[in-house]
């Protein structure tokens, strides 16, 4: 199988992972302030990923790799948990799961500017209608107006491209779940004693629902799902597999409807077949010139370890 097609299913398997990302966050705001739920689900996963690492006995990251690793860590292990999480507690995750459609061109935009890449014109005008589509059912969904929340979500999604473009264009030479690993570890000695503070002080009335969401998060959104993610953007590249996540939110919002009785209407499956047509676009005219297309199998993952790690969990 081509190098590109395999990272084309690698990123569907980390984007549906993501997918349920936010209901499962909204689930844990019920019960956990904001801060400490990002921090808890950061520390438990980090703790995980030293244990991993430890076990594969990966060597440290250079020198060099300090600053992109800080870079992951401010993107996906910081920003986008802390702000979704904040976002999450005043609007419903139907409604905050929209503004993912606008991760793939802020991931598109981060990979020809961090990760050299450069795709096709043509690639673009898929991206930016597929943007053009969320962002427009966004529009129409909040009756016109834009709210703080609004706003944060829109933040979180700028940090979370630029994290997911600096950690895939790293992972190219560390390994995916190398990668978010080393992060994760690079945050613990803040995240560890902050963690201890905003814990809540009786844990009895946290319900059922926000335990399976700290789990969920902390497991699958901050770690598993990075190591099919990170390696389909470093072998599919990273403009064009980002666009799967135009298809993210409306996965999303089915689980929203499912596991919090959340409203999913007919626009919605409108705009989710239009948006899977920009996909197939982005995806046919997202190939040239990729520094990944340029790449042979070999070349994208030289550690073992990666490719076992994603053998085992794409088995279960």
């Amino acid at each position: 199988m081509k190098n590109i097609n395999k990272g084309w299913i690698y990123g569907f398997i980390g984007m549906t992972i993501f997918s349920a990302s936010l209901p499962a966050t909204r689930a844990a705001v019920g019960s956990f302030d904001p801060v400490f739920l990002t921090l808890a689900r950061g520390c438990i996963a980090g703790l995980l990923g030293l244990t991993l690492l430890f076990l594969f006995k990966e060597k440290r990251p250079q020198t060099k790799d300090l600053l992109s690793l800080l870079i992951v860590a401010l993107g996906v292990v910081i920003g986008f948990p802390l702000l979704t999480a904040y976002a999450l507690e005043h609007v419903t995750a139907a409604h905050s799961t929209v503004f993912i459609g606008l991760l793939p061109l802020a991931t598109a935009i981060f990979g020809v500017l961090r990760g050299n890449e450069k795709p096709q014109a043509v690639f673009w005008l898929f991206s930016l209608l597929g943007s053009a589509l969320v962002a427009g059912y966004a529009l129409i969904e909040s009756a016109g107006s834009f709210s703080l929340w609004d706003l944060l979500m829109f933040a979180a999604i700028v940090l979370c491209g630029l994290g997911y473009a600096e950690g895939a264009k790293l992972s190219r030479r560390l390994g995916g779940w190398q990668v978010i690993s080393w992060a994760l570890v690079l945050s613990l000695p803040l995240m560890l004693p902050i963690t201890f503070y905003t814990m809540p002080d009786n844990f009895a009335d946290v319900t059922t629902p926000s335990w399976i969401g700290l789990a969920y998060v902390s497991l699958f959104s901050m770690l598993i799902g990075f190591i099919f993610w990170y390696r389909g953007l470093a072998e599919g590249g990273i403009a064009s597999v980002g666009q799967l996540q135009l298809l993210q939110p409306f996965f999303s919002l089915i689980l929203a409807t499912l596991l919090l009785n959340e409203a999913v209407n007919a626009t919605m499956m409108t705009v989710t077949f239009a948006v899977v047509l920009c996909v197939a676009g982005a995806k046919r005219f997202g190939q040239g010139n990729t520094l990944a297309s340029q790449i042979s199998n070999n070349q994208v993952s030289t550690d073992p370890t990666a490719s076992n790690l994603a053998n085992i969990n794409t088995t279960k």
